[in-house]
């Protein structure tokens, strides 16, 4: 699974490994950093879709983004029960692949150029890995 986290976050292996050592709540692991910043651009970039898609694709790519970060932090709190733990951050996993979904409409749609959902994608993907990387090596994040 090294190799995984090494592709997912490039040459900073050992710093990412380190630093999950010492994380005491939610907030400090890269995973969620990435994953609010993502849910961050994305309502910023819909601010400016239709007011028609207001209650339909617009609600639908903020909430799924969101609720990222919102599965990763209740999982995090119970990381004590892993079958739970792997549950949530599975459930994060899920949402992320959702936002793909709606990225493509939003494309599709024209209301995002294929440049910014390229960009949006490759984030998401890197979101995709870490959470990975966390599932397979959900014994790493246990409360001592």
């Amino acid at each position: 699974m090294l190799l995984r986290l090494k592709f997912a976050v490039g040459s900073h292996q050992s710093l990412i490994i380190s630093h999950y050592k010492k994380i005491k709540m939610y907030k400090e692991l890269l995973a969620y950093k990435k994953a609010f910043e993502l849910a961050m651009k994305i309502f910023e970039i819909t601010k400016s879709f239709p007011k028609e898609e207001r209650y339909s694709l617009t609600d639908q790519i903020r909430r799924s983004s969101r609720s990222v970060c919102s599965n990763f932090a209740e999982g995090y709190r119970k990381r004590l029960y892993p079958k739970h733990f792997i549950a949530k951050l599975s459930d994060a996993d899920m949402e992320n692949s959702e936002t793909q979904v709606w990225l493509d409409f939003a494309e599709a749609c024209n209301y995002i150029t294929k440049v910014t959902k390229e960009e949006l994608y490759k984030e998401s993907e890197e979101i995709g890995k870490l959470l990975g990387y966390m599932i397979q090596n959900s014994k790493k994040y246990r409360t001592k």
